[in-house]
């Protein structure tokens, strides 16, 4: 009787390749693991929105949400994520803040940040802070699935348009006289801090009432606006009230807008890979 040379050996040796002789296994049955996701948003809506569409993924669950930083921070360690997707608009929380707490607890855990706050001043920021990606929620809602796999497989997940800028204000660095590049977006020059301040002057808060939100003293608050003041070259606190205020108003119709347009909550969510604290 002839003999198959390539399965001849030994009984051990025919054991250590049982697996590879026999390829469908009872392990092909098997689902791959899912990525345990938890989605923090403010808007119940629309964080339910989310959550059921990364659901419907065959490679994602969503284990907890949260609709604040405070129980955010109460529900994440018992749900222990894999992955935490998060607005940026949370009440007075500092989500930039929560961020980096994450990361300082978790270094393995994938942060990706969906707003519709301006990617050039915020994307930065928050990838800065800890974060792998930045998603507009006027994207399209399988790109957040995209960012979400991307920055699974390690890679940093940011608009197209981003990636652009941000490759010509590197070009822009190299010239002698860099003006145009400070003059085009004042904001961008207020720092992680400040910008939060800005956000609540133009909520409506008043200085006390921030400094109470930000466990901060009502003379920390009034030498970070008088720096607002200073950075967005504006002569008086009313102006920067003033500003703050329409910033907002633009800002939450944007958002506003988005959630309020016709479909289901999940089409509120274009984007591709780059890298990123005052």
């Amino acid at each position: 009787m002839e003999t198959n040379p390539e399965i001849v050996g030994t009984e051990s040796e025919l054991e250590g390749r049982s697996l590879s002789l026999f390829p469908y296994s009872e392990s092909i049955d098997e689902e791959p693991a899912k990525v345990r996701i938890f989605v923090l948003d403010a808007q119940p809506l629309l964080r339910q929105g989310i959550s059921t569409y990364l659901n419907s993924q065959p490679d994602m669950m969503v284990c907890g949400e949260a609709g604040s930083v405070a129980d955010a921070r109460r529900t994440i360690a018992e749900c222990q994520p894999q992955f935490v997707v998060t607005a940026l608009r949370l009440g007075a929380g500092d989500s930039l803040k929560l961020i980096r707490e994450l990361k300082n607890q978790n270094p393995g855990l994938c942060v990706l940040v969906y707003s519709a706050f301006e990617e050039n001043i915020f994307a930065e920021r928050a990838i800065r802070a800890g974060a792998s990606g930045y998603v507009m929620k006027q994207a399209a809602s399988e790109k957040l699935a995209t960012a979400v796999r991307e920055i699974m497989k390690g890679g940093i997940y940011v608009s197209r348009e981003l990636a652009l800028s941000a490759f010509r204000k590197s070009l822009q660095r190299h010239r002698k006289d860099n003006h145009t590049l400070r003059s085009g977006n004042c904001l961008e020059e207020l720092s992680n801090r400040e910008m939060h301040i800005f956000q609540l002057l133009g909520s409506g808060l008043g200085t006390k009432q921030i400094a109470a939100s930000l466990d901060l003293s009502v003379k920390t608050i009034e030498s970070h606006r008088e720096n607002i003041k200073h950075k967005l070259r504006l002569r008086s606190s009313g102006e920067v009230r003033e500003r703050a205020t329409k910033w907002v108003e633009q800002n939450l119709s944007r958002e506003d807008h988005i959630f309020r347009r016709g479909g289901s909550p999940t089409e509120v969510l274009s984007v591709a890979p780059v890298t990123t604290e005052t």
